[in-house]
């Protein structure tokens, strides 16, 4: 009986990995034009993706890949928050330290925000509290924006690099600080900050998620590294390793699957086995560049990365540093990744 048993469990647990480890990409969306990027939003309501490329958001049929409009201008681009509530989407412009507002249905901007830090880069929107949440990238700092007012009601004061943000649903949100290797923690009520967190030896942080169920964050690190950390004391859980030199990360509570986005061409699939423990279940590969991450769509479970093509590696010459990749023009395009 014990042995039937002991079949059986290995049985469940390979059956387990083996589901975990069919992602692929599914489809190719071309999208053209410029080679600068940075981050893509799924909107899963709505069956949209907004694309931060270059002086504008490209914004497809999340299903088709159909070309759906453009927002523009928006200099330096970087992210998109939605918020149904009152139909509308806040950009940030790193180029102009602005936060560009559009109506959701027409694809206009309807007013232009000044006033954000140094490169606004980062932005998230927490229904919770009901504010839109800009982290400025170079002179840091998170400026709060009111989406009924569309006016900024507070600034927070951080030093350091800031990157990725996201929100227990407990009163606090959490930033990467890349240059520091440090997550920062807010209190929403107070709009103090209460701690800064070292994830050392993980090397900058970027991509940062949560699981508010076992109170873990994720931040991923330049040196092929994640850092886990328990969003109540700081404590630094578990170091997994991931691909190198990620820009996004993102958490499935449905299947405990985490997923680092990395420059390499490659998207790491860690499974949370427990609070402390976690494993590499696939290294999905994707195509070089492609850094950043969409969350995982709510009706199809698929994520998308953004990237393009690129001329081949040149040896570098000793001494110097290596040559950069470059992007061939008309090339970008979305991928479609799941099971």
């Amino acid at each position: 009986m014990k042995n039937n048993i002991l079949t059986l469990a290995v049985v469940f647990i390979a059956s387990a990995f083996t589901a975990h480890a069919e992602y692929k990409v599914l489809n190719h969306y071309p999208v053209g034009g410029g080679v600068s990027f940075d981050y893509v939003r799924i909107d899963s309501s709505d069956r949209r993706l907004y694309i931060a490329h270059g002086v504008q958001v490209d914004v497809l049929n999340a299903d088709t890949g159909e070309k759906l409009g453009v927002i523009a201008p928006t200099k330096g681009v970087h992210g998109v928050a939605i918020v149904h509530r009152v139909n509308r989407g806040f950009i940030t412009c790193g180029g102009d330290r602005t936060v560009a507002v559009f109506d959701l249905k027409t694809l206009q901007i309807v007013k232009v925000i000044p006033g954000m830090g140094v490169k606004p880069d980062a932005i998230e929107y927490d229904e919770a509290t009901n504010r839109v949440y800009v982290a400025n990238g170079t002179s840091g700092g998170i400026t709060l924006i009111d989406p009924d007012t569309l006016s900024i009601s507070a600034n927070v004061p951080l030093v350091g690099k800031l990157e990725g943000m996201v929100f227990d649903g407990r009163g606090h949100v959490f930033v990467n600080t890349e240059d520091k290797s440090a997550i920062q923690v807010v209190d929403l009520k107070t709009l103090k900050a209460l701690a800064s967190w070292s994830i050392d030896p993980v090397e900058g942080g970027t991509g940062l998620a949560i699981d508010p169920a076992t109170h873990r964050l994720f931040s991923s690190g330049g040196n092929g590294l994640l850092a886990v950390v328990d969003s109540d004391s700081g404590r630094l859980v578990a170091t997994p390793a991931i691909g190198e030199d990620p820009d996004g990360d993102t958490f499935d509570s449905s299947t405990g699957l985490i997923f680092t986005s990395n420059v390499e061409g490659t998207i790491s699939v860690l499974h949370e086995d427990s609070a402390d423990k976690y494993s590499l279940v696939q290294t999905v590969p994707t195509a070089f560049g492609a850094r950043t991450i969409t969350g995982v769509d709510s009706k199809t479970g698929h994520l998308y990365v953004v990237t393009g093509k690129f001329t081949e590696a040149v040896k570098p010459v000793e001494g110097k540093k290596p040559a950069k990749r470059k992007m061939i023009p008309e090339t970008f395009e979305v991928l479609v990744i799941g099971q």
